[in-house]
Parts: C-alpha cells; structure tokens; sequence
C-alpha cells in the first residue's frame, strides 16, 4: 500500500509575521522564511513510522503551489520520503 502525504509551504513559526504597508492588505513575505507545515511534517513522520514498521511500502509526497514549493518536497524527501509529486 502506498501512502500520499500532502505537505505545505508556509510561513516559519518562528518568524514574526509584517503586514504589507503597500498595496492590498495581507502579509509582507518579502524576504520572509518558509518551511513546511508543522502539522505535515508530523503527518510525514507517521507515514515513514508505518513504512519503517511495514504497513506500508511507499511514501509519497504531494505539493501544489508555486515552484518555490519544491523546496518543501525536498525537505520530505530528506525525512525519507520515497518519491515527490509537484
């Protein structure tokens, strides 16, 4: 059995959010760290915990977004992730 983990680029929880003072309202992320979603990250470690035990036989890791989101593909890949679908 395969298992397909979603995994998302957000802000780092570290980082202290700007809000943009020009244009329309929202988040400044002009030079501002990203990371995967800490939720996802621990969803990727459950899914390399069932591969480890042998639930399951592949890990596969699945972003939508723009290009920079493979950086976060990378990073699953990285935890052990078997394959990485952009």
């Amino acid at each position: 059995m395969r298992v397909l983990v979603g995994v998302k680029r957000v802000v780092d929880y570290a980082v202290k959010v700007r809000v943009a003072k020009t244009g329309p309202p929202g988040v400044d992320l002009a030079n501002t760290k990203m990371s995967m979603n800490p939720f996802c990250e621990i969803a990727v470690e459950q899914a390399i915990r069932m591969k480890e035990a042998g639930h399951v036989s592949e890990v596969v890791a699945v972003s939508a977004g723009p290009e920079k989101s493979q950086e976060t593909l990378r990073q699953g890949l990285a935890m052990g992730d078997d394959r990485a679908v952009h």
